[in-house]
């Protein structure tokens, strides 16, 4: 036992101690509820402690001395009070020999007011000195054995909160503070910063680490208290790499994008353009290059489609050839992956082109039919689409304002050339005819000509183009024959009675063209486009003219011509007199007699 009581061991009590280095009051004793000495406040009947211990008397543990009896014994009034005060419960015997009264560490006794007696009088500091074990079942390291330390049970234990310091300890029993526990998203003692740049990934410069084996098989994958620093190196390691991973494949990424996109850069300025090579595959391909397209856009077209391998290839190839300038729009039949010198000497060919071509002059019926053989279509399949679906063609608002109009797509297949292949609608092919046609149209102001020309409207300037067109043999004619119509047009007319007189539109109605037509079939055949049996203008054109015959019908020669016609199929002879005309018609019998 130690000198203060509180179990073995020959080291003195911590400085900070209170009672460090005490020898004992000199007047009086401590209160029992400060002592530090393992003695217990016995003045509540409900919580009795039996103590066992050292009383320097000789007796057994739980007796009292002579003295202290008989202190007991006559002090038994004054514990009634005391116990009507606390508990209220009579006083219990505990010593086993009859006695009444309270049982304490050494028989010390206590007044009302908390102040200690001893064998019936104060202390004098000439008690005996009281030793004491901790009582059995209790914490050894709570000094006061489970019983509030206070005057009265009023003081609070301070040591028994759970926000207290812990108890003084002896330094044998005292243990070292227990490292912080981090937990997974505990970042460390940088507090957020990445270890890679708060330069505590180095685990280098960590002597404790490296010195410490079993710290560091805690630091790599330990989970326990004293592993946890081991714990959060190895996971600033692992984040120090991917920081430097990430870095490495972002310095990469740039380095590699700038290569590229130099590499790029220089082939676009310096560097030959990607090319195949030979004149193709054997898979054939349809191109259609739309009007007015420049070598880029024909580049594009062809490179989509795989016929070469680059733009920049094709316009290279052009430009060294010297007629690569000449390539016209429309559809090209062409291979698959040819190289561009290939590519444009082909187009070049007229056999290359898989296009309809619509002639000067040419009737409606006859597109159509060239229609559905480009496109692969039974016959008349064009015809009926245009018969249905003319009104969404895209015709001009003053077209087919005759009710007499055997076709109102007559005159706005305009002669030029299509792409039209396999695939394809007819009505695509019809709608771009069409607008072909009023492109061209639009360069004339046709009402104020129709007007200028005493014509009711401008499709009788496209219906004076169309005859034009059929009548006439050469360029030349053009002008003289719109002539001849405006003149038997007038009212002063008393040769033909403003009768055009035109085997044209005879041939147009009956879907033929011959030169050989009796005077009495032709002149008593009633329809409004027999110009033989009506007066003026057919209902509508009877046929697509061309640029030169719009011009002339725009345009007419200024001369009284009124007649016509062909010795030999070459020629145009043109005269303003009947009896010119009688003449050269007798002309034209006698050759044809000869043959």
């Amino acid at each position: 036992m130690t000198e203060y009581g509180r179990g073995p061991g020959s080291e003195p009590w911590h400085p900070e101690d209170p009672l460090y280095g005490d020898g004992g009051w000199g007047g009086q004793e401590a209160h029992a509820a400060q002592s530090p000495y393992g003695g217990q406040p016995q003045h509540y009947p409900e919580q009795p402690q039996q103590q066992y211990g050292d009383w320097g008397t000789g007796q057994q543990p739980g007796g009292y001395d002579q003295g202290q009896q008989q202190y007991a014994q006559g002090q038994q009034q004054h514990y009634v009070q005391e116990q009507q005060q606390y508990g209220g419960q009579p006083p219990q015997q505990y010593n086993g020999q009859g006695g009444q009264g309270y049982p304490d560490q050494g028989g010390q006794q206590y007044d009302q007011n908390g102040q200690q007696y001893h064998n019936g009088g104060w202390d004098t500091g000439q008690q005996y000195q009281q030793q004491h074990q901790v009582p059995y079942g209790g914490d050894p390291n709570d000094p006061y054995g489970g019983q509030p330390a206070a005057y009265g049970g009023q003081q609070p234990d301070y040591y028994g909160t759970p926000d207290a310091y812990p108890p003084p300890e002896p330094p044998s029993r005292r243990r070292a503070e227990p490292e912080p526990q981090r937990t997974d998203w505990d970042p460390g003692p940088d507090q957020g910063e990445h270890a890679f740049f708060a330069g505590a990934g180095d685990d280098d410069d960590d002597p404790d680490t490296d010195d410490d084996p079993q710290s560091r098989r805690r630091g790599k994958g330990g989970k326990s208290g004293k592993g946890s620093k081991g714990k959060s190196k190895g996971e600033t390691k692992r984040r120090s790499g991917c920081a430097c991973l990430v870095v490495t494949l972002v310095f990469t990424s740039v380095i590699g994008g700038v290569g590229y996109f130099g590499y790029q850069f220089y082939q676009s300025r310096f560097g030959t353009a990607p090319d195949f090579a030979g004149d193709g595959t054997g898979e054939q391909v349809t191109v259609v290059i739309p009007k007015g397209a420049f070598g880029s856009v024909i580049g594009q077209k062809l490179k989509a489609a795989g016929v070469v391998k680059s733009v920049d290839a094709f316009v290279a190839a052009q430009s060294k050839n010297s007629n690569g300038d000449k390539i016209q729009s429309g559809s090209y039949l062409l291979k698959k992956e040819m190289s561009a010198e290939s590519a444009v000497a082909l187009m070049l060919d007229p056999k290359s082109q898989n296009n309809l071509v619509v002639r000067e002059g040419q009737r409606n019926v006859t597109v159509y039919e060239a229609i559905d053989k480009q496109l692969g279509l039974s016959k008349g399949s064009t015809k009926k689409v245009a018969e249905k679906k003319y009104k969404s063609l895209g015709l001009p608002d003053w077209a087919n304002d005759n009710s007499d109009i055997k076709d109102p797509l007559e005159g706005f297949l305009y002669p030029a050339t299509y792409p039209a292949a396999k695939g394809m609608k007819p009505e695509a092919v019809l709608k771009d005819m069409v607008s072909q046609a009023k492109r061209e149209y639009a360069k004339y102001d046709l009402e104020a000509k129709a007007e200028e020309l005493d014509l009711e409207s401008p499709l009788q300037v496209i219906t004076v183009a169309s005859l034009v067109q059929a009548e006439g043999i050469t360029h030349d004619d053009f002008k003289k024959m719109a002539a001849v119509v405006y003149n038997r047009l007038k009212s002063t007319n008393d040769v033909t009675n403003q009768k055009l007189e035109f085997d044209s539109t005879y041939n147009y109605l009956k879907g033929q063209s011959k030169i050989d037509i009796s005077v009495a079939e032709i002149r008593n055949y009633d329809d409004p486009y027999n110009t033989y049996f009506y007066k003026g203008l057919p209902p509508g054109p009877i046929g697509n003219p061309g640029n030169d015959a719009l011009k002339a019908a725009v345009n007419p020669d200024g001369g009284a011509w009124m007649f016509f016609i062909s010795i030999d199929g070459k020629k145009t002879d043109f005269t303003k007199t009947l009896p010119e005309h009688e003449k050269l018609v007798q002309k034209f019998n006698e050759r044809r007699n000869k043959d």
